[in-house]
């Protein structure tokens, strides 16, 4: 089975290389790296993770992030709640004097998330 870099291997199959390598008549590293078509670095690396961990599993990938500017999130909603008619650009320099350093796609993202849309209303006119 090949694998195309940056893919886990499944936990069973680095196990069941551990297990060759580790058994009294332990097969060679370079003959399971061939058997299992993988690197001999990976193999490596799997018995240094069962080591310290008792287990050879990928750590998971990916997950969920914190947002940047949930630190910000009261301040913000103050923010617009005093002054609704603020642009996004300028609600972003005063996040920059407020030493808050992100992207106009961030700001967005996280204002949307709060229910929070900058179109034009006959509320905010």
């Amino acid at each position: 089975m090949k694998l195309r870099s940056g893919y886990a291997l499944p936990a069973f199959q680095a196990s069941g290389i551990l297990i060759l390598i580790d058994a009294p008549l332990s097969a060679s590293l370079s003959r399971c790296t061939e058997l299992f078509d993988v690197s001999v670095a990976s193999v490596v690396k799997w018995s240094q993770r069962a080591r310290a961990t008792g287990s050879a599993a990928a750590k998971p990938m990916g997950g969920k992030r914190p947002y940047l500017l949930e630190g910000e999130r009261d301040w913000l909603l103050a923010r617009l709640a005093e002054k609704p008619d603020l642009t996004l650009h300028a609600l972003l320099a005063e996040l920059g004097e407020r030493g808050v350093v992100v992207s106009c796609d961030t700001l967005w993202r996280f204002l949307k998330r709060q229910g929070i849309s900058f179109k034009k209303n006959r509320v905010r006119d």
